[in-house]
């Protein structure tokens, strides 16, 4: 996001890198922030940046890895359940409510319920052919953007 939108370097600030800048000429302002922290943690990387940049809960935008959706699908919702996922119980702890922006980018599931081999799964190499990857990224990328600029015309 930060190529696309020719964000400033990132600096370190908050248990994470943070860049912020406008997403063009004109564009609404954005802070892009990447934490620093175990998954299980980054709340204690974001809590407190949303804190010190004054966002609204409802502008906040989490990218994350989502094993309910197979590989390649992009949804993407306000608030709902945390379905397990450790990173976002700690964002929700660190923002103190769950009703942020998700951008859910399918990861697909494991074969099976053992947390060994989900635990594998999410945090492994992807088994999916290099372009299919990156189109992967690229696709949750323009989905982000997109909703970046639907939630900064509603506001």
């Amino acid at each position: 996001m930060a190529e696309r939108w020719g964000l400033p370097k990132p600096k370190q600030k908050f248990n994470g890198v943070i860049s912020e800048g406008r997403t063009g000429p004109g564009g609404p302002r954005v802070a892009l922030l990447q934490p620093r922290t175990y998954m299980n943690e980054s709340g204690d990387s974001a809590g407190p940046a949303r804190g010190s940049l004054k966002v609204p809960l409802d502008r906040v935008v989490v990218v994350h890895d989502e094993i309910d959706l197979p590989f390649g699908e992009i949804q993407t919702r306000i608030g709902g359940g945390l379905a397990g996922h450790n990173g976002l119980k700690s964002l929700k702890r660190g923002f103190g409510d769950a009703e942020f922006w998700r951008v859910r980018v399918g990861v697909g599931r494991p074969d099976s319920t053992d947390p060994e081999i989900v635990s594998r799964h999410v945090l492994g190499r992807f088994s999916e052919p290099k372009a299919e990857v990156e189109g992967l990224v690229a696709d949750a990328a323009e989905e982000t953007e997109r909703l970046v600029e639907r939630i900064a015309s509603e506001a």
